[in-house]
């Protein structure tokens, strides 16, 4: 492939010089260079593990970054224009990434083997001499016995299953055990409901429907069509090797105290709850719970929080964002033009990617390829800054039919869009792109038209966590935008926003600024009022659920002078003054209603209008008063006549008046 080491080295800022057999011929050459402790980046994935033991042979302390230059630009029909493409990917590929954090999930070999016919039985027999088996068959169970009982044979029909990795925990309804004087069909003693069942492996060979939502993310959990034998043998050989301890990642950091979930029982926001494919979330009082141990690393709950309570691991945001700042600022110094940036994963986008290169043409010079665990991990920040740093468009790579569902992508595009189209940058910015095939990748990549890239083009650093990043983004966006706004209507579920109330039905209690997680709704310790701070809103609906009177509106909308702006007083009022020491204890609109509603109307009220002051005063006069005037709480209050004062009342009567009546 051609290499251009002049456009390389204008855009990582280097001088630079070609080699040709680095992992070969001149495998000393990059001794040399690797002895080095500068920081290092190799530019070919396929020899890595080889250049790892060679940096390791001499000494080498930093570690080697690397990239792909080769089947992602290199081998292009656009090769000889892939230079500042080349640039891009390397400059990319240099940025550090930290340590990923990591669960941990044990295995003894336990394996539930569920089925409906001796399909069960045979996967069994594969696996008896590598695991501890146990075969489970649906009614009507109606198989032929086993000749040795080399394991156990149960009938029954699970009802439910949850867990992981090494720690399932399976309901079994209609439950039996066979009975060991079988003869032509296996037949089972009594059944029993409520059947309890702890293992670590479970291989479902029912055909029937999953046990788990998203089932292909459920570490421990294996399925087979037992129609299909080439599947079940694959789904044996899987389940012998699940043994031992095995680590993964830990792919969402959480930070309880950022949450907005639930305030006083009352829910808020269930972003994640709502995304979450693998069922790894759960509420837990004012917040949500993330089980590491199920999580699948699909990233949306990530994307999709508006607080940065979840934040994505692998690798974090703000790291996300320096890798597109490296790649779109070396493009751009290269000499490239109109970038397109190309979201992938390595399991699914990759391959797609490799295929196209190695017989097809490869992809454009303008195409630059990030690769990622999931696409679904990529939240707004990362959106707002590509296209901050100059990005002229922006692709999702999917799978025609997605493992797992991912409308938290699609909730992101849908925010992102009208914030561009706002801003002046038109609309066919941002899409997915949903393919298998690496020549329809190749044509939805082609269709793209040459939109032109943010006319002031930004250059920040990222820092601080998700939330602080996706400010300064959005701030520098709107800095660089082609026709810059104020305000832009966003759709529901957004993350900035206003609230709106009905003033004229608020009462002042001021227990939406209780509920706030954000500040964003706060009250004065001295006079009664509400007051509104914009760029603090996350549109999580708080406020809404707790108000009492229901008064409360979400306005989805981002405001770019919100950052800049003071408090905005959404209703104030006139304090009521206690009547007998002068101090302000309340809002005199709420106290003056509460008058005239018990005025005369109420029994406790009616006999003393002293009685009536009471309400009038702070709640330290009131303690006094009462006491300073002996008033008997429940005095006034009517009698109420029951059914043994009326019994009473008849038995006091002479024998003939209550024969008359």
């Amino acid at each position: 492939m051609p290499l251009d080491a002049d456009a390389v080295g204008r855009g990582c800022g280097l001088d630079t010089t070609s080699a040709t057999h680095l992992c070969g011929a001149e495998l000393d050459r990059f001794k040399t260079i690797a002895s080095e402790d500068g920081p290092l980046t190799v530019g070919c994935t396929q020899q890595a593990i080889l250049f790892t033991d060679v940096a390791a042979e001499i000494g080498r302390k930093n570690p080697i970054q690397f990239g792909n230059i080769r089947e992602t630009a290199g081998w292009s029909s656009e090769a000889k224009q892939s230079g500042p493409k080349m640039a891009a990917l390397l400059a990319a590929a240099a940025e550090p990434v930290p340590p990923t954090p990591s669960a941990e999930l044990q295995s003894g070999g336990v394996i539930l083997i569920c089925g409906r016919d001796e399909a069960a039985v045979e996967a069994a027999n594969l696996l008896k001499d590598h695991l501890d088996v146990t075969v489970l068959i649906e009614p009507p169970a109606s198989i032929a016995p086993p000749s040795r009982a080399e394991f156990p044979v149960a009938k029954g029909k699970v009802r439910s299953a949850k867990g992981h990795l090494g720690a399932f925990e399976i309901t079994v309804d209609d439950f039996a055990e066979a009975a060991p004087s079988s003869r032509q069909v296996l037949t089972f003693g009594p059944s029993r409901n409520n059947a309890r069942s702890n293992c670590d492996i479970v291989l479902d060979l029912t055909g029937g429907a999953a046990l788990f939502s998203a089932a292909d993310l459920r570490d421990g959990y294996l399925r087979a069509d037992p129609a299909n034998p080439a599947a079940v043998l694959q789904a044996v050989l899987k389940a012998r090797d699940l043994v031992g301890t095995f680590e993964k990642p830990r792919y969402i950091n959480f930070e309880p105290k950022l949450c907005a979930h639930s305030r006083s029982h009352r829910t808020g926001c269930t972003r994640c709850l709502d995304l979450c494919p693998a069922g790894a979330i759960s509420a837990a009082g004012d917040h949500v719970a993330i089980d590491a141990n199920i999580c699948a690393g699909c990233g949306q709950c990530a994307a999709a929080c508006p607080t940065g309570a979840a934040s994505y691991a692998l690798p974090p945001e703000d790291v996300l964002v320096r890798q597109l700042r490296s790649m779109l600022i070396a493009f751009r110094d290269a000499g490239g033009e109109r970038a397109v940036v190309l979201f992938h994963d390595e399991k699914h986008g990759a391959p797609l990617i490799d295929a196209l290169a190695r017989f097809g043409d490869g992809l454009p010079a303008n195409v630059l390829p990030f690769a990622i665990n999931e696409v679904t991990q990529v939240g707004l920040e990362a959106v707002i800054a590509a296209f901050a740093y100059g990005t002229s468009a922006m692709r999702f790579l999917l799978r025609a039919k997605p493992r797992h569902d991912v409308s938290g992508l699609s909730r992101t595009i849908a925010v992102a869009d009208p914030i561009l189209v706002g801003l002046g940058f038109g609309g066919n910015r941002i899409a997915a792109i949903e393919t298998d095939d690496p020549d329809g990748l190749l044509d939805a990549l082609r269709t793209i038209p040459p939109l032109a890239p943010a006319p002031r083009l930004a250059s920040f650093r990222t820092v601080g966590k998700k939330r602080d990043v996706l400010r300064f983004a959005l701030s520098e966006l709107h800095r660089s935008a082609p026709a810059p706004v104020d305000v832009i209507a966003l759709p529901e579920g957004a993350p900035f926003g206003a609230v709106e109330i009905d003033v004229g039905n608020c009462t002042l209690c001021l227990s939406c600024v209780s509920a706030c997680p954000t500040g964003a709704l706060r009250d004065d310790p001295d006079r009664p009022v509400l007051r509104f701070v914009e760029d603090a809103c996350v549109q999580c609906g708080l406020c809404r659920a707790t108000c009492p009177e229901k008064v409360i509106t979400l306005l989805p909308r981002i405001d770019f002078g919100a950052s800049r702006a003071p408090a905005r007083i959404l209703k104030e009022e006139e304090p009521f003054c206690c009547i007998r020491c002068g101090k302000p204890f309340g809002v005199k609109s709420s106290i003056e209603r509460v008058v005239a509603k018990l005025e005369g109307k109420h029994w406790m009220y009616s006999a003393s209008s002293e009685r009536l002051d009471v309400i009038k005063m702070c709640e330290d006069c009131r303690v006094s008063f009462v006491a300073e005037q002996g008033f008997e709480t429940y005095g006034a209050a009517p009698l109420v006549r029951t059914t043994d004062d009326y019994l009473r009342e008849q038995l006091a009567q002479p024998a003939a008046e209550r024969d008359q009546e």
